[in-house]
């Protein structure tokens, strides 16, 4: 009767690490020596490497979608803020932006496991330490380290890396050809900050996957909410909107609601996961929410309306 090699050799310490399978013979498996797991493989309960042969699931989406619209807020953002007035140039560059992370995540998804394929194999994530394997190398006598970093949460953390890699490649080869193009208007140290600002942070984005990917993928449904719902109120607060007529003024302001209102959905969606229909759907109906009860309670925090109803009181 057949019995598993893990049984007559040395156990295998340490959380992540594991034997690899050396050669299958029918029903019979022979393992390697317990160290680090080849790539594209985690540890099951038996310590053994297994390949990540599972899909990634709708949350496990729905995190890659954030990491991937961070740097196109951003392209949007610094765009909008270096243009000024030139709106026709502006949308011109934003329209770029889109086309360059849209290319940018197909070709991610075509590169990575299987190759040629938009959908990926992956390895399910259990809990947090999940992310930081570097963390729990054994040490059995407390002097050698047995090193068995790798990445458990295949392929969720280093596809983020080569995602931010081929946007700014493609930003590199296309934007600045458009920008010398359209932006004649500009003066020359204006042309390309756009452009300066995304090399500033595509390095702060790919440290922040680096350190904190594991937090963001459990706290990023919530960072959606909390941000969409602060920059809303500061830009109809600049923007002096206080009421539905002030919102029809420019078509502008209505883009940046509809916005900021995708933004809200998508933080809910990400939040409920959309298990129970039944029960999420109607939570989106909630999305309108914090913009009407800005316009109905704007009227009464104006500053100056504060000051004079002080100022009569006296």
């Amino acid at each position: 009767m057949f019995r598993a090699a893990v049984d007559i050799q040395p156990a295998c310490l340490g959380l992540y690490c594991g034997r690899t399978v050396l050669s299958v013979n029918g029903s019979v498996e022979t393992y390697g020596e317990c160290g680090v797991c080849p790539r594209g493989q985690r540890t099951d309960d038996n310590k053994i490497c297994r390949e990540c042969m599972g899909s990634p699931d709708r949350y496990d989406w729905l995190y890659l979608g954030f990491m991937a619209m961070l740097p196109l807020v951003l392209h949007w953002f610094f765009i909008e803020w270096y243009s000024g007035k030139k709106s026709s140039r502006a949308l011109l560059q934003h329209v770029t932006a889109l086309f360059e992370c849209s290319v940018a995540a197909i070709v991610t998804l075509l590169v990575s496991d299987p190759v040629g394929s938009v959908h990926i194999h992956s390895c399910k994530v259990k809990k947090l330490s999940d992310w930081y394997t570097m963390l729990y190398n054994p040490s059995p006598d407390y002097i050698t380290t047995v090193h068995c970093t790798h990445e458990a949460v295949y392929p969720l953390y280093t596809i983020v890396f080569i995602y931010y890699a081929f946007c700014l490649v493609l930003m590199m080869l296309l934007r600045p050809l458009l920008v010398k193009k359209i932006a004649c208007g500009l003066g020359k140290s204006d042309r390309f900050k756009s452009i300066y600002a995304a090399l500033y942070f595509f390095p702060i984005l790919t440290v922040l996957q680096a350190v904190g990917g594991g937090l963001l993928y459990y706290a990023f449904p919530y960072i959606i909410l909390v941000l969409s719902l602060v920059t809303l109120a500061v830009y109809m607060s600049a923007s002096e909107v206080e009421s539905f007529k002030d919102l029809l003024v420019r078509k502008k302001r209505l883009v940046v609601l509809f916005s900021h209102w995708l933004l809200h959905a998508y933080g809910i969606i990400s939040i409920s996961k959309l298990d129970k229909l039944e029960q999420d759907l109607p939570l989106l109906a909630l999305v309108p929410a914090p913009a009407l009860f800005y316009l109905l309670t704007a009227k009464y925090t104006e500053p100056s309306r504060i000051l004079s109803e002080g100022g009569n009181g006296h």
